[in-house]
């Protein structure tokens, strides 16, 4: 039997202490004397969210496929034990086997959200791991990090080896083989990270240097390593059919954000959402087979016993064969009473006649996602959504028997006025009539309940809207009390409720998501006052912030409302996603403009990213 880093006595004064004991279905453990190097994955968030990701699944999987490599997962300890293992001394443990982390040779940190960066100073400190990679020896794991927030690394540069850049399938074979020789040749770290350094997609922080004008804009980012390239260019899967996919994925025994099958039918999108980064840093569109995903959902429900399967796609429509498949699925998973999800769906006869099919409509609600109340904010955020489709799609789902709607808007986008603003309760108020108008009395199933939601918009690295200024956190709340009181006026006001994020900590996710190097300092500041868990609300310490600000001499404005000019050097302009800025600025200006750019099947435009191939790009 397994010996737990932790006591029972530990264990039983904690929140959910199946959170660290491991020996999850499907878990994969490894003797460390028999493999020649072992990887420490971790998500620095609860356990419950990390279980959720799937990319962790993916890495994990991928990684233990070699016999030469042991992967175990590790997740930030939530502040109840955070708090025992500081006091008692207890080091950071992968869940496996409740190795120390210090011990593994790669540190691998997943890095999904900016608010998660001081967490990442959790897990460094935890593990007995310097948390500055200057002060690193070679006794140390070597620490890399991949993931989203990886398209601007730079605020946290100071705290990695190194950064991959793009999607995990395709180099960590490479990397691992790099360092098995370098390790067999007898050389150092710096040996290593020299050799890493070449791969096209990665990223050593220490090998470039920064120069900055007197206005504080960068002046020019270069390498100080001969090693080092001054491009680094983002890998994908090229043949995504084939590469490897966990079909056996772990089983979780307690209940985690999203618990249930995961099955990832494509990777991109063709929309051109202005504001979405996603949509940007992951094309080209690239799917997977029929025939794959037909094998990978039968295996799966097998090999987990969850009694739903989700598909995991940017846009899930989109899919050129997802008729065939959802046919498919709810032949297979009417006989095995498996519920089906269907995120991602766009609005439209298909799609509602779909989840008629796989929902219980009497206790589900249909979700859209319109971004903004007028026509004019949607041409300038390039959605693709006219008002028509919005209230046709609410019509058809009204007529098929919902009567519960969530809306998701979003705030304090480019250009956006008092018009747009109140447009967002007219639009809730014009869904609210039609159902009222359209359903017969005898046939409504309760009143009608309208869930308007908005997020605060944080403009991000490779998307038009990189340009753009952010708003200041009083006027993100003005905006949403105009909203809110606008509600009160509205005829079918009792049918409808509105919700609204956190200002505070959307300004400070715009501070970070397009900030620079200088702002490491703030972030290990932040930290070293008792900082975690930011992205938290019940945890998240603003006064923390804001000292660590004002003691760093940092100017939130010149990195958050400042609007940046055409031809300004961004800190993550060294990374090259295949989409240029060339294009990305000419839809910056389509976006004041208000000028829609079709989607890539109806029209190309250019973006670059044909230069990838493999994938389904329509550039002429």
């Amino acid at each position: 039997m397994r010996k737990l880093a932790l006591s029972d006595e530990i264990l039983m004064k904690i929140e959910k202490p199946a959170r660290y004991i491991g020996g999850e279905f499907n878990a994969i453990v490894k003797d460390h004397n028999e493999v020649d190097t072992t990887f420490a994955f971790v998500f620095p968030d609860v356990y419950e969210v990390g279980m959720s990701h799937l990319g962790i699944q993916i890495l994990y999987d991928l990684l233990n496929r070699r016999d030469d490599v042991c992967c175990e997962r590790v997740y930030s300890p939530w502040i109840d034990l955070d708090k025992i293992m500081r006091e008692q001394n207890i080091p950071l443990f992968s869940l496996e086997t409740q190795t120390p982390v210090k011990n593994f040779d790669f540190l691998a940190i997943t890095l999904q959200y900016e608010m998660c960066y001081t967490n990442i100073l959790q897990v460094l400190d935890l593990s007995g791991i310097p948390l500055l990679s200057k002060d690193r020896t070679e006794d140390d794991p070597i620490v890399i990090g991949g993931g989203p927030c990886t398209y601007n690394p730079e605020p946290i540069a100071d705290f990695f080896d190194i950064f991959y850049i793009g999607e995990g399938e395709t180099e960590y074979y490479h990397l691992i083989d790099l360092y098995q020789q370098n390790k067999k040749n007898g050389g150092t770290k710096k040996e290593f990270l020299e050799m890493v350094a070449e791969i096209p997609c990665m990223y050593v922080p220490a090998f470039y240097d920064i120069e900055y004008n007197e206005d504080g804009t960068i002046k020019e980012m270069k390498p100080n390593n001969s090693h080092a390239k001054k491009t680094v260019r983002k890998s994908i899967v090229l043949d995504f059919d084939s590469v490897p996919y966990p079909d056996k994925p772990l089983v979780p025994f307690i209940k985690v954000v999203q618990d249930r099958c995961v099955l990832e039918i494509q990777r991109g999108c063709i929309r051109e959402c202005r504001f979405c980064q996603a949509g940007s840093v992951y094309k080209p569109l690239r799917e997977k087979s029929l025939e794959t995903l037909k094998k990978l959902a039968i295996d799966m429900l097998k090999a987990t016993g969850n009694e739903e399967i989700s598909l995991s796609s940017l846009s899930t429509s989109d899919y050129s064969k997802i008729k065939e498949l959802i046919d498919f699925l709810i032949e297979e998973c009417k006989s095995r009473h498996i519920n089906i999800s269907l995120p991602s769906l766009r609005i439209d006869a298909f799609s509602l006649d779909v989840m008629s099919k796989v929902q219980d409509v009497k206790k589900s609600s249909i979700t859209f996602a319109p971004e903004a109340g007028t026509q004019r904010m949607r041409n300038v955020i390039n959605k693709g959504l006219t008002e028509e489709d919005i209230i046709n799609g609410c019509t058809q789902a009204f007529s098929a028997g919902w009567n519960k709607v969530k809306l998701y808007f979003m705030l304090g986008q480019p250009t956006e006025t008092n018009d747009d603003v109140d447009g967002i309760m007219d639009l809730c108020e014009k869904i609210a009539e039609v159902y009222y108008e359209t359903v017969p009395k005898e046939q409504r199933k309760g009143k009608c309940q309208i869930t308007a939601s908005s997020s605060f918009f944080v403009p991000k690295p490779f998307t038009p809207f990189q340009w753009a200024p952010m708003c200041e956190a009083h006027t993100f709340l003005d905006k949403a009390k105009r909203v809110n009181d606008k509600l009160k006026t509205l005829l079918n006001k009792k049918s409808i409720r509105y919700n609204w994020h956190e200002s505070d900590i959307s300004v400070l996710e715009g501070l970070l998501a397009r900030g620079d190097r200088r702002l490491s300092k703030l972030i290990l500041s932040v930290y070293e006052k008792g900082g975690i868990y930011d992205a938290w609300s019940e945890c998240f310490k603003k006064e923390l912030w804001d000292g660590a600000i004002a003691e760093n001499n940092i100017d939130v404005d010149f990195y958050v409302t400042r609007a940046r000019n055409d031809d300004e050097i961004f800190p993550w302009d060294f990374i090259d996603t295949g989409v240029t800025k060339k294009f990305l600025l000419r839809e910056w200006h389509n976006a004041q403009n208000e000028k829609v750019t079709p989607n890539c099947r109806m029209q190309c435009s250019g973006c670059g990213a044909a230069s990838f191939g493999g994938g389904i790009c329509y550039e002429n």
